[in-house]
């Protein structure tokens, strides 16, 4: 009872620290609740339509289409700028297939399997044209090809015991065409869509008319030209509310769809020192006398680290690098060139020409693999297959016993010449494709098995080079980097303010640079490599603030960056200081044209025109249908075409006519027509594409309202 008692006296504390804790943990729950969404919005790359796509999404569809280019140009890796490229096609394109997926979807547009069928048979699609389905003999895509393929690859599938080097091939060719096929039904709905926009622009013989009349009805005039240059601009008087007036009539002019950033920064690039260049020069003198003498290069090429490798087998002058492909025709076999300096890429270089040979660039063969349980037992297989083909049996029929195809297949000189590296049994194969003789049987152990090799056909005899090249960058050591790295800190730490950092740069010798409207969409800073940090750091900081110090650039640059302005989704107002410059060049001009349009108030001819100050000259050929060049001024005039066909034969201009760059009178002396004769279906045709070419930005209106959120720059 007692206990109950003292309950009872502490019951409104004991209510508060019961409450207390409630709230703590909805508080916790609710702080949680936060953070997972946080996190999933972290993982967001972008948005359109108000549909999110999450990093990994998107890096599914980047590797997707990066498989494709490296089976289209036969690489293994793809370099940073290519890749780059990579990714900005697969945003624009999944761009593009969101917002006409869903404009389709409200006209109930689609593609069946039947339409993708028929385009298949047609096979005219240029698409279909880089596929591994193409006819040699015809050049035309052929449907059985792929047909048979999809179900050899589905046989391939079900047997586990299948050749796992061939099952890989298979898989490659086969989500290369699930690539295809996914692509030509994009692209058919997208034309559908367009085909269906097209049939929305119609013309008449009426308007066919006019347009033949605008295009081949010219004018030859007398014209007195007023340029606005003529009057300085200190003579026209500005004022704030001529600004504010201009601004709202050409407001649309700086309507900005997208987020920018304008920055200013200072870029340090560290390069080699004297003494730099002088050790690369010793050590480079070293490897010539190491690879004069060597017999084979490969160990020499190797240990110098050089930036080409050493294949060992003839390629074309393509897999070299340009100033190296430049001098292996003036080159004999057998020869070291000396130690040269190439400015374009930065490096030191030497060559060796090891051997010169004409060699197809294109090799047909056909292929069995022949594996056991021991190099002996596979090598008695090899010779039984190999008399068994010799003696005229069916290579298909004894390749499927063997689990294979024994297809035929193209090897080509671009499949190999960029690898990086190149065992010694890929080296037998593709020299044995590049010397055999058509029709030959041979035999080439590779590994623990055995190959039965035939050349069927072989084409476009080519120079190839098997050629040495050390190729290095003269760069600068650690203590050349750590000196530049040291005086740029100790030059930021030092100004702390933005406005100090800008101010005191060039007495240290740096540069301040200035670069605007950075969008999420770009790559790099300044386009300089590896700075996605410093791009977050721009996109995630205040106005005048100072970024920390980045070391960025191929491990080469110094980086410091100040935010300068935040140019918001929106209209730029007339404050900016590029608004302000392009309004107050407008307002002068009008300005102009107010003051020469009062000083011709009365003239009637050109005679009183030119004794007004004009500059008289004859102009020709002027139709409406395009905008009249004017020497006298170097601007074309689309006004002063319009204000000529309006003017009878003989008559001098009702008024004058303010241009571009100046004011004009003008007085028409003829009029002809060309020796055109008038088709009605011909212009109705050009009229309707005329209109389609308008109408051409429908897809710009369409990306303007999905609302994109571009977030890239936070992945990639």
């Amino acid at each position: 009872m007692a206990a109950l008692g003292t309950i009872r006296k502490r019951g409104v504390i004991l209510v508060c620290i019961i409450s207390f804790g409630l709230f703590a943990f909805i508080a916790e729950e609710a702080f949680r609740s936060c953070d997972s969404a946080k996190n999933n919005e972290r993982q967001q790359i972008g948005e359109v339509l108000g549909e999110k796509i999450s990093v990994q999404d998107f890096q599914k569809l980047v590797d997707e289409y990066s498989e494709v280019i490296k089976m289209q140009q036969g690489q293994e890796n793809l370099p940073e700028e290519q890749m780059n490229q990579v990714k900005d096609m697969v945003w624009n394109t999944y761009i593009q297939n969101q917002i006409i997926a869903k404009e389709a979807s409200k006209l109930g547009l689609t593609v069946t399997d039947a339409e993708l069928q028929d385009i298949l048979k047609t096979g005219t699609n240029p698409m279909l044209q880089q596929t591994p389905f193409v006819n040699q003999q015809t050049g035309r895509f052929d449907a059985s090809a792929l047909q048979k393929f999809l179900a050899d690859y589905k046989a391939q599938k079900a047997n586990p015991s299948a050749n796992a080097q061939m099952m890989d091939q298979y898989t490659k060719i086969y989500n290369y065409w699930s690539f295809i096929e996914k692509t030509l039904r994009q692209q058919t709905l997208a034309q559908k869509y367009q085909a269906l926009l097209a049939g929305c622009f119609l013309s008449n013989p009426v308007e066919a008319k006019m347009a033949f009349k605008e295009e081949n009805e010219e004018s030859q005039i007398q014209l007195a030209a007023f340029p606005y240059s003529d009057i300085q601009d200190d003579k026209v008087k500005l004022s704030e509310s001529d600004l504010k007036a201009k601004y709202d009539e050409i407001k649309a002019r700086f309507k900005q769809p997208v987020e920018s950033r304008d920055i200013k920064f200072v870029d340090i690039e560290v390069q080699a020192s004297n003494a730099d260049r002088a050790a690369l020069n010793k050590e480079f003198a070293g490897y010539h006398s190491q690879l004069a003498a060597a017999a084979d290069p490969t160990e020499v090429v190797r240990k110098s680290a050089s930036t080409v490798a050493y294949l060992g087998i003839p390629v074309s002058k393509d897999a070299f690098p340009r100033d190296i492909a430049a001098q292996l025709d003036s080159m004999a076999v057998g020869s070291t060139s000396a130690v040269k300096a190439n400015a374009g890429d930065n490096t030191l270089n030497i060559v060796k020409l090891v051997a010169k040979q004409e060699l197809p660039d294109s090799v047909q063969y056909r292929v069995i693999q022949v594996a056991a349980n021991s190099v002996a037992e596979a090598k008695t297989k090899a010779d039984s297959i190999q008399g068994a083909l010799a003696g005229g049996a069916d290579f298909e029929a004894i390749a499927k016993k063997y689990g294979q195809t024994g297809d035929k297949a193209w090897m080509t000189t671009k499949q190999y010449e960029y690898a990086q590296s190149m065992d010694k049994d890929n080296k037998t194969f593709i020299n044995t494709l590049n010397t055999a003789a058509v029709n030959s049987l041979n035999q080439l152990q590779l590994g623990q098995g055995y190959v039965v090799l035939q050349v069927l056909d072989r084409k476009a005899m080519v120079s190839k080079y098997t050629a040495a090249v050390i190729k290095k960058p003269i760069d600068f050591s650690q203590g050349t980097y750590r000196t530049a790295y040291n005086k740029f800190s100790s030059f930021v730490s030092a100004n702390p303010k933005s406005e100090d950092l800008l101010k005191n740069a060039a007495k240290e010798g740096y540069k301040v640079q200035d670069l605007k409207d950075i969008t999420t969409s770009v790559h790099y800073v300044a386009n300089i490599h590896s700075t996605r940090e410093a791009l977050k750091w721009i996109f995630d900081s205040k106005e005048g603030e100072i970024s920390p110090l980045y070391e960025c650039g191929d491990n080469n640059h110094l980086l410091v960056v100040v935010l300068d302005k935040i140019h918001r989704i929106g209209y730029r107002d007339l404050n900016d200081a590029v608004v302000k410059e392009t309004v107050k060049a407008e307002v002068i001009k009008d300005k102009k044209a107010e003051m020469i349009e009062a000083k011709l108030n009365g003239v009637k001819n050109i005679a009183a025109a030119k004794a007004k100050g004009g500059k008289v000259s004859s102009v020709n050929q002027i139709t409406f249908a395009a905008p009249v060049f004017i020497a006298a001024t170097g601007a074309s005039e689309p006004a002063l075409s319009g204000a000529v066909a309006g003017t009878k034969k003989g008559a001098f201009s009702a008024h004058a006519v303010k241009g571009n760059a100046g004011v004009y009178l003008f007085q028409v002396v003829n009029k002809t027509n060309r020796p055109v004769k008038f088709d009605d279906k011909t212009y109705e045709q050009k009229c309707r594409q005329k209109a389609m070419q308008y109408a051409g930005n429908f897809m710009n209106e369409l990306y303007l309202n999905a609302h994109v959120v571009d977030n890239r720059y936070l992945f990639f």
